[in-house]
């Protein structure tokens, strides 16, 4: 029973083929009333990835000669619009006869349970009933179809009916009303049946909306010198160093290695700032005056849109920039105009416009491009996914007493974030939302996660009982674009998996259609022999603790400003869409690199085996083979190149019938996310620093030194035979390297004067040879390798 069930586990980790009905089918027929399915012409189709939803689109505009309230003279006008059991309300103006509201509502075909659309306008009263105006009614049955690419249908004026509608009331009413589907310009604005339940500042929270990430620059600040230091002791020479400030961004220079009124630096210090430039570089350069005290001399405030942007490595002009005298407020103003001499910097800064600003991991990256627009190339595909919907996701937080889950989707790529409407209160929810990108690189990946909207502004408290704030991750999906084929739909649906302290958990299905179409397919090749980041990175690259520090920055940039949208995307969608815990120590992770790194020389080890068979002839027939094969090269030595690579293309050839026929997802063996034990998750998922207790924290330290204690030992091996082969000629050892350099002058000799053709058959049947005539003793190369001396001996 256990391993039907871990086999059912794993067939449930695993992607699953879907077949969605995808395109746009219209009730009275195909492309325009035609016959059938939009297949064949993509132009007429913008949303030919999705399954189509009809709603049922009343547009209000406004209203125009309502009637006044007799009692009190004025009147608040709203509307509401009436669907069976469905009801949706305009905004209420005061004292005002001919409002404009300019509000669309959405109802869903699949909920529709009446045949009659009514629309109320009611004056909004402070005390009892809201007064009935007037209403307008619709049949069903009579309501027109909208097919985009069409233009909007254009509202009318429709007189107000009494309650009976025998007879017409003062007052009309602009409305629109239609038949479309999700790919209705209206839809991403519309007010949902879907979310009636949501009120006040939550519906804006429950929009799909498409977000631009920040256009980030590099900004670096080379600190050449300074003149003219004065500090607040004049008895003593100042030991300077510079401090710089972008945002939250401090870096400081080196201090000067000598006490001096005029300094020099020349360091760089480096920055990420975004478009539009809202923060500024502050500068102040500092006196050491003990290990624990620093006094300020001067200072400068600096906006970033007057330094230069450069493209490539071409050099900068710098500065001289006069420093503010610390201390000299408003108030005595005057007395700088007192000192004779000014402190001076000398600066050269200057925005990086050839870079990548990265802010997310290289191995998932989504985008190459650098930062300024004109080094851009033109894109050669295009990337179109069609987020389905959800399946069997698990309930992240109990509202009412009970379980409940509003999920969203975040798919991002490049500099273009997109985020589908809300959900509400459904396990599988259907969003049939349909995005494109430019592609400009086919070697990156696109990201989607799934996540519950835990600001609705509700009585909801989270599932777990953790603090309902964040917007909790159900899961996500990463589909590197080389990997599929052009023009083909792809159709799955992926596991939304989650490693949790408790262990790894399914929390449902994402269900996807995914396009990559190519415009270009000899630039697309010639990408492939091109390197990966701008030729700047590789020109004047940064260290690699500078890029993991200038990424935390981006990360942080791209959070605080995506989270300043309406509505946010928020820091905790962010962070995990740009995997900004990668880093962290976890022992399930090094395990599961240190395995890939063993599989990789599962090939070699299962060719060496199979080597080694043949020499000891486990198969005859075998190795007789491999003489021949051995002969043939040996009496023609100019087949051994074209055999080697007629081997290789005839292996690619036939492993085509084995091809992946889906994109690769997250895997879970890979992994080791199924064998994770509990200390381990309880290890990866603890905070930083750490807040477990002292024991805790004991066992777990002996537990790294003990992993890490192996790790140096592979490393330290590692090192020891590379410093062997150096050993053969440095006369380290000396009666060693005599022997080496006898036996390489007599090789020399021989290889000279016998044809190479001899050598090379002596040496095979020497490899090949039986196993009764071989020694179960190492050989003499590998016992004299073995003696070579090594740096070993000198470590302490």
């Amino acid at each position: 029973m256990s391993s039907t069930a871990a086999a059912s586990q794993k067939e449930e980790y695993k992607l699953k083929d879907t077949k969605p009905q995808l395109g746009e089918r219209w009730p009275h027929g195909g492309i325009r009333g035609g016959g059938g399915w939009i297949s064949s012409e993509r132009a007429t189709s913008t949303y030919d990835l999705v399954e189509q939803m009809f709603y049922l689109y009343v547009r209000v505009v406004k209203a125009k000669d309502l009637p006044p309230n007799p009692v009190t003279g004025t009147i608040d006008p709203y509307v509401e619009v009436k669907l069976g059991n469905y009801k949706g309300k305009t905004q209420h103006f005061e004292k005002k006869p001919n409002p404009e509201w300019h509000q669309v509502f959405a109802f869903s075909k699949d909920k529709i349970q009446s045949s009659v659309l009514e629309v109320f306008v009611r004056d909004r009263e402070m005390v009892g009933r809201d007064d009935y105006i007037g209403r307008v009614i619709f049949d069903m049955n009579e309501v027109p179809t909208r097919v985009p690419p069409d233009s909007p249908l254009a509202p009318q004026w429709y007189r107000l009916e009494d309650r009976r509608g025998e007879s017409k009331v003062r007052g009309e009413v602009m409305l629109a009303v239609w038949m479309g589907t999700q790919a209705d310009e209206a839809f991403p604005e519309a007010w949902h049946t879907d979310a009636s339940s949501v009120q006040g500042e939550g519906v804006f929270s429950i929009r799909s909306k498409v977000y631009v990430s920040p256009k980030l620059w590099y900004l670096r600040v080379n600190v050449i010198e300074a003149q003219d230091l004065e500090p607040h002791d004049k008895s003593q020479l100042p030991q300077a160093f510079v401090k710089a400030q972008v945002g939250n961004q401090i870096l400081k220079t080196k201090l000067c290695p000598e006490k001096t009124t005029n300094p020099m630096w020349n360091e760089d210090l480096v920055f990420v700032a975004a478009e539009p430039f809202e923060e500024k570089l502050y500068l102040t350069v500092e006196n050491k005056v003990s290990a624990a005290k620093d006094e300020v001399i001067g200072r400068l405030i600096l906006p970033l849109n007057i330094f230069e942007r450069r493209l490539d490595h071409r050099a900068v002009h710098s500065k001289w920039f006069n420093l503010e005298k610390f201390g000299f407020g408003a108030l005595e103003g005057d007395k700088r105009h007192e000192l004779k001499f000014s402190t001076r910097i000398h600066l050269r800064v200057c925005l990086e416009g050839g870079y990548h600003v990265l802010d997310e991991s290289t191995m998932y990256i989504s985008d190459q491009r650098p930062t300024a627009r004109q080094l851009w190339k033109n894109p050669i595909g295009i990337l179109e996914v069609g987020i389905l919907s959800a399946q069997g996701l698990q309930p992240m937080k109990t509202k009412d007493g009970k379980g409940t889950t509003d999920a969203y989707c975040v798919a991002k790529y490049g500099q273009k974030w997109v985020r589908t409407r809300t959900i509400i209160e459904s396990f599988n929810p259907k969003w049939n939302e349909q995005y494109t990108w430019e592609v400009y690189d086919p070697c990156t990946v696109i990201t989607l996660g799934v996540f519950d909207n835990c600001h609705l502004g509700g009585s909801e408290k989270p599932a777990s009982g953790g603090g309902g704030k964040n917007d909790s991750r159900i899961g996500k999906v990463r589909i590197r674009l080389s990997t599929l084929e052009t023009d083909k739909i792809y159709t799955h649906s992926y596991p939304l998996l989650v490693l949790q302290p408790s262990g790894l958990k399914k929390m449902g299905e994402l269900q996807l259609a995914v396009r990559f179409t190519c415009l270009s397919l000899a630039h697309m090749i010639y990408l492939y022999w091109q390197p990966l980041l701008p030729k700047m990175h590789y020109l004047h690259p940064f260290t690699v603790n500078q890029l993991d520090s200038l990424r935390y920055q981006a990360m942080n940039i791209v959070a605080v400003r995506l989270g300043r949208a309406e509505p946010p995307l928020r820091k905790e969608v962010v962070e995990y869409m740009l995997d900004v815990d990668s880093h962290m120590w976890s022992m399930r992770r090094s395990k599961a690199n240190f395995f890939r790194i063993v599989s990789l020389f599962s090939g070699l080890i299962a060719m060496s085996k199979w080597l080694g068979e043949v020499c000891y002839w486990k198969n005859p027939v075998t190795t007789i083979l491999v003489h021949v094969l051995f002969f043939i090269l040996i009496c023609y030595p100019e087949l051994i190149l074209p055999t080697m690579f007629l081997y290789m293309f005839l292996i690619g050839i036939w492993n085509y019938r084995y091809r992946p026929r889906h994109p690769p997802h997250m895997d879970t063996k890979l992994s080791w996310a199924e064998v994770a034990n509990p200390d381990e998750l309880n290890e990866e998922f603890d905070t930083f620093p750490t807040s477990k207790p002292q024991d805790v924290v004991r066992m777990r330290y002996d537990r790294l030194r003990s992993v890490a204690g192996r790790i140096q030992t592979v490393v330290g091996d590692m090192a020891t035979q590379g410093e062997r082969f150096l050993a053969l000629l440095s006369w380290r050892d000396p009666r060693a390297t005599s022997l080496f350099v006898v036996f390489c002058l007599v090789a020399a000799v021989t290889l000279y004067v016998t044809p190479f053709k001899i050598i090379a058959l002596v040496a095979g049947l020497f490899w090949l040879r039986h196993p009764r005539f071989r020694s179960k003793l190492p050989s003499v190369p590998s016992n004299f390798f073995r003696r070579l001396p090594s740096r070993a001996d000198s470590m302490l």
